[in-house]
């Protein structure tokens, strides 16, 4: 199938990004790897030992990072529901993690404990249509706060990409109840005429746990 004008412009865009160029040359595999490194040297989360789970982690660029920063010592798991190639240091689940199955496997890699850190880069499947794509992104985010509900311990934290449109308020507004802490952030490897943002929130709020803080419910 021929390529449309379109696609030809954002190829070729794409190949002379410097972001792109970069990640080849040092060995990343998306040049995502980018806005997690800047986000990370900005606000030091990402320490050796850490337990971290890379939700939507395809193609790996993310849990690159992360593995790398929290060497020695720390536990970097991956779910997508593409499949992911396998990586050092990273454990690859390929499924939902919202699916029994893939909880059971993400508490037996966490070792019983919660994560220190949920990522997040999710983005939908791009249909054109701005309402449609923002609706089906807030649902993404949705997801992922959910998750922490569930596998961040009391003190983690969040860094979730979230899309600017009227979704953008309502998802605000509810992490700031969730989280005792909420910043938004634009890192330089974001794309100028990309409407992507990304929210780093700390300290779950007003969740009860077991007196071993750490195990999982």
């Amino acid at each position: 199938m021929a390529r449309t004008k379109s696609s030809n412009k954002w190829l070729q865009r794409h190949l002379k990004d410097p972001f792109v160029r970069k990640a080849r040359s040092e060995g990343y595999r998306s040049r995502a790897a980018y806005k997690l490194i800047e986000i990370d040297t900005r606000e030091r989360f990402l320490v050796p030992g850490a337990r971290v789970v890379d939700l939507g982690g395809a193609p790996g660029g993310w849990s690159q990072v992360a593995a790398r920063k929290l060497a020695p010592g720390g536990k970097v798991i991956a779910v997508d529901l593409l499949e992911i190639a396998p990586m050092s240091g990273v454990t690859v689940l390929r499924g939902d993690c919202r699916e029994p199955g893939i909880q059971a496997q993400l508490a037996e890699a966490l070792g019983g404990h919660k994560a220190d850190v949920v990522l997040s880069d999710m983005s939908p499947n791009i249909s054109g249509i701005a309402s449609v794509d923002q609706a089906r992104a807030a649902e993404l985010v949705q997801m992922a706060m959910d998750f922490c509900r569930d596998r961040l311990q009391k003190e983690g934290v969040f860094l979730v990409k979230v899309f600017q449109g009227e979704e953008f308020a309502g998802l605000l507004k509810e992490l700031r109840g969730m989280f005792r802490e909420v910043r938004t952030l634009k890192p330089a490897a974001s794309r100028e005429e990309s409407r992507e943002t990304y929210l780093l929130a700390r300290g779950l709020k007003g969740l009860q746990y077991p007196s071993n803080e750490g195990a999982s419910p």
